[in-house]
């Protein structure tokens, strides 16, 4: 079985070898086992049940949450030689008929639908005649309440799942899983005494960095100019803010497209298939884009505005540097997008118990952002992984910081904090320590306490970002809710008696990559114009990261390309001796 899997494998698919935990999740598939696999962004886990897919007999059907990322997965199926197909609405009456008739009598191997294609009685008496073999369930975490992005369709696929006359496999995927939403997964789907594998939430090619304060058009501006070529994603959290970025980008003669709910279909489909072709760099974006889009070579994500939890960050921070190459993952982080996050908590229509939960998620999205420690020990414990060493080297906090005592400035917070009673938010006491004369201040007396005003050379703004500093050092505790109340821990006592010191250390802005070989542009050149002779996206054809490998190592025949990662039998036939060309062209 082994050696039948790897055979397609490196035919198919063009891979040499598994990435970390692919290798297990798809043995147990392979044993009939029902398994969730718990992934990063990037980690392989399409491949995780396209290759059982083609190993077991019958049909294979993928539940998977948009259109989009359906016809990405269907192209590039096809495009390695395999029949595979989606059923969902974009296809006209004709089209849809053709498909069923086609699944009816066994030519797919893999077919992609909604879950709400489920709900649809003709589809679901059809399935009752097919030989299924697999139900892979993607994006589960669609399924949970507590999941960030919830979608109730998902629901009744536990239920349709146990309705057939025979039980397939069945295997659900997701990049991020609390412990409550990995029990919600595998009871609303009923998966069956579940192999759960967590993979490592490690991406060692992303460069983390969080830039507090800085001027967001400006730095914008400067890390596009600096990286000309490079595709990537710039979020924000509102509609408005997209526009105007996305104003703003093109104004300075940035090639850019935007995503939101506010567009209509078209626009957002135009601009889409305009970044994913590369047509467009720079995809200006609410969190609405990017779920299951499939570009390997987004060279950075930018969140103009901080999310509401790190999974949402994690998530769209991880679109970035999918095909194994250096990338940067960058937050603008500013004192206003906590208001922001607390205004979407409180117009959302949560439960007491939900909104706690998200309160407290918010949290911990900025203890992150003003921690001093490595940005990657700290995602990676959030994600309940163990063993992590201090200091990643692959972060802005590790690798490019500077050192500052803080120890007055704390003394002169945690001393307003205990004359104020420990009984007020970070704003209020912010503006004590600033000396302002706004009128509750006043008419609380805090005017006359010994510390008001003795902070007066520094912005209320950057009292604020000191005071969640030391609360994401755990020198304060900042409660939940709408109101939060500012309190000091044990551990800032010594610090207010002068027996210990506070140390920060601050980043600074990553370093422009090194450009691309001469080679390499040639090879990227090619790819784009059989990529737009096959309508195809480019890293269809070939992600860039074995572009890089064959400009490392020039293979010069049909044996030595098949050694490239990326390079499978059914490629080569179809594109191999074009490259082979540019790269003999090279090295003569």
């Amino acid at each position: 079985m082994e050696v039948k899997v790897r055979q397609i494998m490196d035919q198919h698919f063009g891979f040499l070898d598994f990435k970390m935990g692919q290798e297990q999740i798809i043995d147990s598939i392979l044993h009939s086992r029902d398994t969730l696999g718990i992934m990063p962004t990037g980690g392989g886990k399409s491949l995780c049940y396209q290759l059982p897919a083609l190993v077991l007999p019958g049909l294979a059907l993928v539940i998977s949450p948009l259109i989009a990322l359906m016809k990405d997965q269907v192209d590039a199926l096809n495009d390695q030689g395999i029949n595979a197909s989606y059923i969902n609405s974009s296809l006209n009456h004709s089209e849809l008929y053709n498909r069923l008739d086609k699944a009816r009598r066994g030519y797919y191997k893999l077919l992609y639908v909604a879950p709400e294609r489920l709900e649809s009685e003709n589809f679901t008496d059809l399935l009752q005649e097919l030989p299924l073999s697999l139900v892979a369930v993607d994006e589960a975490h669609c399924v949970s309440q507590w999941g960030h992005d919830f979608r109730p369709s998902y629901l009744g696929i536990g239920a349709w799942i146990s309705s057939l006359p025979q039980r397939p496999i069945v295997a659900a995927f997701t990049a991020t899983a609390t412990p409550r939403v990995e029990e919600d997964i595998i009871k609303l789907l009923g998966l069956e005494q579940p192999v759960v594998f967590i993979n490592s939430f490690d991406r060692p090619n992303l460069y983390f960095s969080v830039h507090k304060g800085v001027d967001r058009s400006s730095f914008i501006n400067r890390y596009l100019k600096e990286h000309p070529d490079y595709p990537g994603i710039i979020y924000a959290a509102t509609r408005k803010e997209v526009d105007s970025l996305f104003d703003e980008l093109t104004k300075q003669g940035f090639s850019a497209g935007k995503y939101h709910a506010g567009l209509s279909n078209a626009e957002r489909s135009c601009y889409q298939e305009a970044f994913i072709y590369d047509q467009i760099k720079v995809m200006a974006a609410t969190n609405a884009f990017g779920l299951g889009i499939d570009k390997s070579n987004v060279r950075f994500v930018i969140h103009h505005n901080m999310p509401r939890h790190l999974e949402a960050y994690y998530q769209e921070a991880g679109r970035a540097g999918r095909d194994g190459q250096e990338a940067d993952c960058i937050l603008l982080y500013q004192a206003q997008d906590i208001l922001i996050q607390k205004f979407l908590i409180e117009q959302g229509i949560l439960s007491p118990s939900r909104k706690e939960m998200e309160y407290a998620k918010l949290q911990d999205m900025i203890d992150y952002c003003h921690t001093s420690h490595c940005l990657r020990k700290y995602i990676l414990e959030y994600f309940r992984e163990g063993g992590v060493p201090e200091h990643c080297q692959q972060c802005a906090n590790c690798m490019e910081r500077e050192l500052r005592d803080i120890t007055i400035e704390a003394q002169k917070i945690f001393s307003c904090i205990v004359r104020m009673k420990q009984a007020y938010g970070s704003k209020l006491i912010a503006s004590v320590l600033k000396g302002s004369k706004q009128k509750r201040i006043i008419e609380l007396g805090f005017d006359r306490l010994s510390t008001y005003g003795i902070m007066s050379e520094l912005s209320t703004a950057s009292i604020i970002d000191l005071i969640n500093l030391l609360a994401a050092e755990d020198y304060l505790s900042i409660s939940s809710g709408k109101y939060p109340v500012v309190t000091l821990t044990p551990r800032a006592r010594p610090v207010l008696r002068s027996q210990e010191q506070i140390i920060l250390s601050l980043p600074k802005i990553p370093q422009a990559a090194a450009p691309e070989s001469n080679l390499f542009e040639a090879l990227r050149e090619l790819r784009l114009q059989i990529a737009r002779q096959q309508g195809l996206p480019p890293y269809v054809v070939f992600p860039d990261i074995t572009l890089r490998e064959m400009a490392t190592y020039l293979p010069q025949d049909r044996e030595a390309m098949l050694k490239i990662n990326g390079v499978g039998q059914v490629k080569f036939e179809r594109y191999g001796e074009q490259f082979l060309d540019i790269i003999r062209r090279y090295t003569k």
